[in-house]
C-alpha cells in the first residue's frame, strides 16, 4: 500500500504559501509507515519546530490499474474519507531552497492521519466533486474546503498518476488541502469532518 499525495490542488492554498498554481498535478509519496495509528496521539518530532496540519479528502483505490483513462477513473474507487498530511514546514523550506526532495518534510513516521472509517461514495448524492470538509483545532474551524474547488478533479488525478505508476488495491490518494494550513502545538486537538461527520480526532503531544 502506498500513499499518494497531491500538492497545490487548491488555488488559495498555493497562494497562501507563495507558490504558483501548477499546470499539471503535482504528486509525492508517503510510505505505509507514515500512517498514524488510531487512538494514539500525534507526537511532534524533535527535529522540526514548525509542523503544519493540512486536511484533505482521501480516496481509497479498489482495483488494480495502470494508464487509466479519465472516463474510466471512477471505476477505481467507491469510498471516500478524510485525512491530515502533516508537514514539517521548516524542513520543507530548507529542502526546496536547496533543490532537494521533500521526503524528510512529508514522509516521516505517523505524518498521515486517515479516517477511522471510509464512507461509500454512493451515500453522497453530490458526488466526489461536491464534498464539504472542515478541520477544527481545539474546537475552532481552521480549514474549510469543498472538492468542487479542486484544480484537478479526482478522476483526472487518478488518470494522471496511473500514467507513471500502477495503482493497487488499498492505495490512498490524498487529494490536496485548501487554504488555512497552520502550525500545531503540544496540547492541540485536531478533529476533521466530512459533510459534518467526524472522521478523526487527534491529540497533539
Amino acid at each position: 500500500m502506498k500513499i499518494i499525495c497531491i500538492g497545490r490542488n487548491y488555488a488559495l492554498h498555493a497562494a497562501e504559501l507563495g507558490n504558483a498554481v501548477p499546470a499539471e498535478p503535482l504528486f509525492f509519496l508517503k510510505p505505509d509507515s507514515a500512517i498514524h495509528l488510531h487512538k494514539h496521539p500525534f507526537y511532534l518530532p524533535d527535529w522540526s519546530d514548525d509542523i503544519h496540519y493540512e486536511v484533505e479528502v482521501v480516496v481509497r483505490i479498489n482495483r488494480l490499474g495502470k494508464a487509466i483513462e479519465p472516463r474510466f477513473a471512477h471505476k477505481y474507487y467507491d469510498e471516500v474519507g478524510l485525512g491530515i498530511d502533516f508537514t514539517a514546514r521548516d524542513v520543507q523550506a530548507e529542502c526546496k531552497a536547496k533543490g532537494h526532495p521533500w521526503e524528510r518534510a512529508k514522509a516521516f513516521d505517523h505524518s498521515a492521519v486517515v479516517s477511522q472509517q471510509f464512507f461509500p461514495l454512493a451515500d453522497f448524492t453530490q458526488g466526489i466533486q461536491g464534498l464539504a470538509f472542515t478541520l477544527e483545532r481545539n474546537g475552532e474551524v481552521v480549514q474549510t474546503g469543498n472538492t468542487r474547488d479542486m484544480l484537478f478533479p479526482v478522476d483526472e488525478l487518478i488518470a494522471y498518476v496511473s500514467r507513471y505508476m500502477t495503482l493497487k488495491v488499498g492505495d490512498l490518494l490524498f487529494t490536496g488541502t485548501p487554504a488555512g494550513v497552520g502550525r500545531v502545538e503540544p496540547g492541540d486537538v485536531l478533529e476533521g469532518f466530512l459533510e459534518g461527520v467526524s472522521c478523526f480526532r487527534v491529540p497533539v503531544k
